[in-house]
């Protein structure tokens, strides 16, 4: 019974280090507490409130009723009213509405003889799980009350822009590229500082005339290489074997990536002056990783998620890319077109970086 007792000297042993291990014992009850959390909340089908433009062509008592009724559903919020085709489509275009409402020019007589679709909704098909939510805004009586004769053809039908072959892959791989990245950039600089001082390297750089911020921007510049062969790769897969097309600009793509790959990084080097172990390094950064991949809107809608959450997505740098990307792969927005997203993904990148070397800052005195 020697082998038990020399098991169970090694598993108090462990225990002991566990127990000094601050970091890690707080991360043993807080990442599932946390994450189930959130996660319980933040994931939800059940979409409410998603942001829809308007293009009422009649103009009348009817076409306003049908807009108030759509609106009282609760699933769309009325946040634009085009006053034509191509301001219709400006709006869809910058991703500033998930959902599009078209009422035809004679609603009264589609009606009455059942010619033809009077109410036409419009569905970002960029993003995951909207073709379902107009689905179920079709098969609701709306427009029974109105008088649609029966056998007639439908009146209200469902256009999918930008994927109008409804393939999962086009929505899921642009995401992917920021997913992959997110994953990778954060794990790689998250043991940076800490493997340094682990291998004894980092009294060898304090005695240099390196500057805290010439180590930071040499820390990230191998690593912003290696993002933009990921991005390539990711593109390049996705084009040969899923046909994911890029009907954007190219050098938009690789500049949203470049900014989204430092923001990334910056996170990473935040963590890594955290932590006092690469082991710590990367228990800190896959406790970030989750909540990215999650609530950026990658797998399941934004806007099914409470608003509480919806603002702790809002600080995820994710969150910001999947937009730009879905927004210049699939939609052909430029990246003028969404300066919201931009700036945040901008702020969220000086913040971490500074951050970053402010702590290191202090650790060199």
């Amino acid at each position: 019974m020697k082998w038990l007792g020399r098991m169970a000297a090694i598993a108090s042993k462990e225990t002991r280090q566990l127990r000094r291990d601050r970091v890690t014992f707080g991360l043993i009850v807080g990442i599932p507490a946390m994450q189930i959390a959130l996660f319980g909340y933040a994931i939800n089908f059940d979409v409410r409130d998603l942001d829809a433009v308007v293009l009422d062509q009649a103009r009348s008592s009817l076409s306003r009723q049908l807009v108030a009724d759509l609106a009282a559903t609760q699933v769309m919020r009325i946040a634009w009213q085009a006053d034509s085709e191509a301001e219709f489509a400006n709006i869809m275009q910058r991703g500033d509405a998930s959902l599009g409402v078209v009422i035809a020019e004679d609603p009264e007589r589609r009606l009455a003889d059942g010619s033809g679709p009077v109410v036409q909704i419009v569905v970002d098909g960029s993003q995951p799980s909207l073709e379902n939510v107009a689905q179920g805004l079709s098969s609701l009586p709306i427009l029974r009350r109105h008088g649609v004769p029966p056998g007639g053809a439908p009146a209200m039908t469902i256009r999918v822009e930008y994927n109008p072959q409804k393939r999962t892959a086009v929505q899921v791989v642009p995401a992917l590229v920021g997913t992959i990245l997110n994953i990778t950039m954060v794990i790689f600089t998250a043991g940076a500082i800490v493997r340094e001082r682990e291998r004894g390297n980092l009294e060898l750089l304090i005695t240099t005339p390196v500057s805290s911020s010439q180590l930071m921007a040499g820390k990230l510049l191998p690593y912003i290489v290696i993002g933009l062969i990921q991005t390539t790769l990711i593109l390049v897969i996705g084009h040969l074997l899923f046909r994911v097309p890029v009907v954007g600009s190219l050098a938009e793509l690789y500049a949203a990536a470049l900014l989204f790959i430092a923001a990334t990084l910056a996170l990473g080097l935040f963590i890594s002056t955290l932590v006092k172990t690469q082991f710590q390094a990367f228990q800190v950064a896959f406790m970030t990783l989750l909540p990215s991949i999650l609530m950026s809107g990658f797998v399941f809608p934004f806007e099914g998620m409470p608003k509480a959450a919806q603002w702790i997505a809002q600080v995820l740098p994710l969150t910001h890319f999947v937009e730009l990307i879905r927004g210049v792969v699939l939609r052909g927005a430029h990246l003028s077109d969404m300066p919201v997203q931009l700036g945040k993904l901008t702020l969220f990148f000086v913040v971490m970086l500074v951050a970053a070397m402010l702590r290191f800052h202090k650790r060199l005195d």
